[in-house]
């Protein structure tokens, strides 16, 4: 009896040419838009895209009066090209020397800005030396609006204690901070140099002492950390910032029966889109991978 010959599924592979060009229209949701950016004519375009469902035995997109919309196939494999297309440039990047290039527009708190950045753009650039990496310093509050602005790729904010562990990087405990010898004791009212009023530090402030029965008065509060910390060393106020931040000639105020205990806040990553350019999740894994050990 002659044997039954089976498909020669090892002919077929998802060829990376392939799934970039499937990555650049499952972000634009339109032929004509993606061939532009690409450099290819759409026609072109249409044969790559007839070519990766004939791959995967699957159609992949589904036509709108606006465009394409992915299927349920499709989804499922936008995931996997994302991966592997971030892993094909980093190994490619690696073995030429030259890493990944680009620009990424990052949002820092000024707090973590002054103790984790140095550490972390120090290393990514080190991998990546022709990515660029500009850096814009505000509360949380504030970059969430850029990044709702389309103006931030990505930001590291802060949390409530109570934030759900699922994507949580780093834990962090508020402190007070004086002038070192200095007694909030003999304030009253306590004058405080705080943040925004809606970032997570000048609200915990302020509940705290409420709840303990404490008189305060808000001396300062301002976006700049250089400018609370300033009033903190003219001995004028008492900040509340992250542990970790707290600069070597201020002191941290600890068990002290006239300030209240504090938080913790959670750390995090947020993306100004769902699914980021490849620079921009890899600089993500880098400080998934880094912040937990600074």
């Amino acid at each position: 009896m002659e044997a039954r010959s089976e498909p020669n599924t090892l002919s077929l592979s998802l060829e990376i040419d392939l799934l970039r060009s499937f990555a650049v229209i499952a972000e634009v949701r339109a032929f004509s838009r993606a061939a532009i950016r690409i450099g290819r004519t759409q026609s072109a375009l249409s044969q790559q895209m007839k070519r990766l469902e004939e791959i995967v035995d699957q159609p992949l997109f589904q036509r709108t009066g606006r465009g394409v919309v992915l299927t349920n196939p499709g989804e499922r494999l936008l995931v996997h090209a994302q991966r592997i297309l971030r892993l094909h440039d980093e190994a490619m990047a690696d073995l030429s020397g030259k890493g990944l290039s680009g620009t990424i527009r990052f949002g820092c708190p000024d707090d973590y800005a002054a103790v984790f950045l140095p550490p972390l753009l120090r290393q990514f650039s080190a991998h990546h030396p022709h990515a660029q990496v500009d850096v814009m310093c505000a509360p949380t509050p504030r970059l969430i609006e850029q990044l709702e602005m389309h103006a931030l790729d990505l930001a590291l904010i802060s949390l409530p204690e109570d934030a759900p562990d699922d994507g949580i990087i780093r834990r962090e405990p508020l402190v007070w901070v004086g002038y070192p010898g200095l007694d909030p004791a003999h304030f009253d009212p306590l004058p405080l140099a705080l943040s925004d009023p809606d970032t997570l530090d000048h609200v915990a402030a302020c509940e705290a002492l409420q709840r303990a029965g404490r008189a305060y008065r808000v001396a300062c509060a301002s976006s700049s950390l250089a400018g609370l910390t300033a009033l903190v060393r003219s001995g004028q106020a008492f900040a509340v910032i992250t542990q970790t931040a707290v600069a070597p000639d201020l002191a941290i105020i600890s068990g002290d029966p006239a300030l209240p205990p504090l938080p913790t806040i959670a750390i995090t990553l947020r993306f100004e889109r769902k699914r980021p350019a490849p620079l921009t999740a890899v600089f993500a894994e880098h400080i998934r991978l880094t912040l937990p050990l600074l």
